[in-house]
């Protein structure tokens, strides 16, 4: 029989309607699912009023497998459940003596294991015996390209709209920095409470976080994509002279997610708006039109060219090959190569 893969979503629906499993391994690279994760059971297993007796949190470098199994098997005390959870699991040495108890937990006790910037080899004992009675979840970084709609649907659930600009606008300058991003986000959902409004738009983030709405990387990609020259010049110079906010290494990535993806079109049979949308997995048309553009507007060897010289760029960044050139010049090189 397949394994079952636990989603985000489907974890925490589970967990809010009271339907715990007892073991839990939230393992991975992006901590700030592991931690929602986490937080969301230690406010919904066990009331506030019976936390004192029935919630125990332990660190993996002061406790050991046997202490953990100690811990576990123990009997909540008026209460219906008991939680135990296990901070940077990561550090427990014997870890794989835990699976002794997962083989047959009670079904009275939570425990959750926080294994951050690793992952359990599933092949052993504990994680393959975890997948058979819990939920053993991979927590991963949220792929760029598809940010801005993370950024939509984190904010959805917030009850709060955000323009479309937006959102790109925060995944540009942000990334995938998840933990960096919400408190961006619990920055501006002050600032709109006071404002009486729950829509978030290019201005309010100009205001509010410092990135400019007309010189911005996104704005950058779409100067690209038509071969304006004039703005995408007038873009870099701006970032010449606001260097700390627009770093090139926050730059360049967003341009070769741009060119990977514009490869992508090349290959693709339908190259209307609706077809590069499924080719890419887009969700929206509003950021559809810039792929259009660049499909006519670049051919597929320019395109690979484009790829080879922002990774040759990234690298003389960070001082392999480059002895001299600042970010600025060796950015200016890079637009000058792809629009000429």
């Amino acid at each position: 029989m397949a394994k079952k893969e636990h989603t985000f979503e489907g974890i925490v629906s589970d967990i809010r309607a009271r339907n715990f499993s007892p073991v839990y391994i939230l393992m991975g690279d992006e901590p700030f699912f592991m931690d929602q994760i986490t937080e969301l059971l230690l406010n919904s297993v066990v009331g506030e009023s019976e936390r004192d007796f029935n919630q125990i949190i332990m660190y993996g470098a002061d406790s050991d497998a046997i202490s953990i199994i100690n811990a576990a098997k123990r009997f909540p005390m008026m209460s219906e459940y008991q939680l135990v959870v296990v901070r940077e699991a990561q550090m427990i040495r014997d870890i794989e003596v835990l699976s002794n108890y997962v083989k047959n937990p009670l079904k009275s006790t939570v425990l959750v294991l926080n294994y951050k910037y690793k992952t359990l080899d599933r092949r052993k004992s504990l994680a393959s015996t975890a997948e058979k009675v819990g939920v053993v979840f991979n927590s991963q970084k949220v792929p760029d390209y598809k940010m801005p709609g993370f950024i939509t649907a984190l904010l959805q659930q917030r009850k709060v709209d955000i323009d479309q600009k937006a959102s790109q606008m925060l995944s540009d300058y942000i990334g995938n920095d998840l933990g960096r991003l919400v408190k961006e986000l619990d920055k501006l959902a002050i600032i709109l409470s006071e404002k009486g409004s729950n829509r978030i738009t290019p201005e309010l983030i100009e205001q509010n976080i410092g990135i400019s709405k007309e010189y911005n990387s996104f704005e950058l990609v779409k100067a690209l994509a038509i071969k304006d020259v004039l703005k995408a010049n007038r873009i870099i110079q701006y970032f010449e002279k606001n260097p700390k906010n627009n770093p090139i290494q926050m730059t360049l990535p967003v341009l070769f997610n741009y060119f990977t993806n514009l490869l992508i079109c090349f290959y693709s049979k339908d190259r209307t708006e609706n077809g590069l949308m499924a080719a890419l997995g887009l969700r929206s048309a509003f950021f559809v039109k810039d792929y259009v553009f660049g499909v006519r507007n670049y051919s597929a060897m320019k395109v690979f060219r484009t790829i080879g010289a922002i990774r040759d760029t990234d690298a003389r960044s960070k001082g392999i090959g480059n002895s001299s050139a600042t970010d600025a010049e060796l950015l200016k090189e890079l637009i000058y190569s792809i629009l000429h």
